[in-house]
């Protein structure tokens, strides 16, 4: 397989500004080109009533099917409030080292924890989860770097407290993955 492209598809509303920063960090991480594009869905069929959340893993299921492909890597972009049934919530989640992902920006704005409005914060841990699902689409597993983008996050403090890059540890094992891949 010959990877060409990181494709973002956004579903829903995303100020352009958020994305164009989100794309050049992406490309910078995984020197890839990165194209966005609007998806659309249906998300009600996606919707849980009981928890009043989106299945998550129904959702990045619906992405791999129907919207990624076997020369890019896709990330659906969301914001909406995800979970998956043994989790409250996620940020996001992708097949390892497969083709597809998502990511919602739902919990990562101050604003649903009583906080005020900081959007230069919103895009800093938006730009990151992007990366940590990408990454692993690419084969990378959590982390234990407390700054890697690699790192787990249960909590948006958790990815406040990590970079937005790879460690060196996970950026060798990044080259390693996509010269297997090529």
């Amino acid at each position: 397989m010959n990877l060409e492209n990181v494709t973002l598809i956004s579903f829903g509303y995303f100020e352009k500004g958020l994305l164009d920063k989100v794309v050049k960090d992406v490309e910078h991480e995984f020197l890839l080109p990165v194209k966005t594009r609007e998806g659309h869905l249906d998300l009600s069929h996606f919707f849980d009533p009981s928890r009043r959340q989106y299945d998550g893993y129904r959702l990045l299921k619906e992405i791999d099917l129907y919207f990624s492909n076997d020369t890019d890597k896709t990330l659906g972009l969301f914001n909406v409030d995800l979970f998956i049934p043994i989790l409250t919530y996620i940020f996001g989640q992708a097949y390892l080292n497969g083709r597809a992902g998502i990511a919602s920006i739902y919990r990562l704005r101050n604003e649903r924890y009583g906080i005020f409005k900081d959007e230069k914060l919103l895009v800093n841990r938006f730009r990151k989860e992007v990366i940590h699902e990408l990454g692993h689409t690419f084969g990378l597993i959590h982390c234990y770097n407390p700054t890697c983008v690699m790192r787990s996050s249960t909590y948006v403090e958790d990815i406040d407290q990590k970079d937005q890059h790879l460690c060196l540890k996970c950026r060798e094992q990044l080259s390693i993955q996509t010269t297997i891949q090529t």
